[in-house]
């Protein structure tokens, strides 16, 4: 095996900070706490979700102080996540480029190597009221050419300024977006047509709603060679067509209703080499979302051999 090989332990396996409180304003040895419990739990990556800092809005003072921040607990920040954001929102779409390109630049500044944006927008006073939001309709992308074109050109333009600073783009995929299904986000990217962008296949996004859903395994497969960094999570489902009744539930991903074991087989055939970024709603979704990285690094093994490999050395040297 060559050395440069990207193997499950080296494959890049960073924790979201969904979990943790809005902090933009917290001192910083708030954030070296919040980050301390991150690489408590085994982690070695981050991905610095905007929902808990927007580096795009610090001042060059502060984001030295995230630096350090990170660098004290020994953390590589992998992945910025901008959520919630959509350049083509109709209300704020002008603004949330502004912030993407901000953000793009706060990366730079960070070391990190993806930001991820996607076209979904803020929670309906609807969804904010039940105790799981994707349990209520949210906003819903026009489909017409004017919009299609719009997203395509700046989210190109947002790829170009990615690249001019070394870093790469990818694309949220969320329920009723122009990212909202495999065939149209594969068809997005490729309309985008830049080097620097990607997919990000958050098919966790969409199998816990609660309405009927694409092939699981089948979205993997198309979108998976055009991906080049993974949100991924798990859900509990239960679904009764005849009555219309669908229910979906947080699930740690070994247990829950899809096989990320094919899945990931899928994605390292595919030529996938993206890190991944594990989430989790509910609970202690830390704790769950460290679980969820040991299971990836076992599946990983099994996608690219390792596992097989070293089972059969064990039983040699055995015998």
């Amino acid at each position: 095996m060559s050395d440069t090989r990207l193997t499950s332990d080296r494959w890049p396996i960073a924790a979201a900070m969904l979990p943790f409180p809005a902090s933009q304003d917290a001192p910083a040895d708030t954030w070296v706490d919040h980050l301390a419990q991150v690489a408590y739990e085994g982690f070695t990556e981050v991905d610095l979700t905007d929902s808990w800092i927007q580096p795009g809005d610090l001042s060059p003072a502060r984001i030295e102080e995230l630096r350090e921040a990170l660098a004290t607990v020994g953390l590589d920040p992998i992945a910025l996540s901008a959520i919630r954001r959509s350049v083509i929102d109709p209300e704020t779409g002008d603004e949330n480029l502004a912030y993407s390109h901000r953000t793009i630049d706060a990366a730079a500044a960070l070391g990190t190597k993806i930001v991820s944006v996607g076209l979904h927008r803020p929670l309906l006073p609807a969804q904010r009221e039940v105790l799981w939001f994707w349990t209520e309709e949210g906003p819903a992308d026009s489909t017409d050419p004017e919009t299609w074109a719009l997203a395509v050109s700046r989210l190109r333009e947002l790829g170009e300024h990615a690249a001019s600073v070394g870093v790469e783009l990818s694309l949220e995929m969320y329920e009723d977006t122009l990212l909202g299904t495999a065939e149209s986000a594969v068809r997005l990217v490729k309309d985008i047509d830049h080097p620097s962008v990607g997919l990000n296949p958050d098919l966790g996004n969409l199998i816990r709603l609660h309405r009927p859903i694409e092939d699981f395994q089948a979205a993997v497969a198309a979108c998976l060679p055009v991906s080049n960094y993974w949100h991924v999570k798990s859900y509990f489902r239960d679904e009764d067509r005849s009555t219309g009744s669908y229910v979906a539930l947080p699930a740690p991903m070994e247990m829950g209703m899809v096989s990320y074991r094919t899945a990931i087989r899928t994605a390292v055939d595919a030529g996938f080499t993206g890190p991944f970024c594990v989430e989790h709603y509910g609970g202690d979704g830390l704790s769950v979302s460290a679980r969820n990285a040991r299971y990836i690094r076992r599946m990983l093994a099994v996608a690219t051999g390792e596992a097989r490999e070293q089972v059969l050395r064990n039983v040699a040297a055995a015998r």
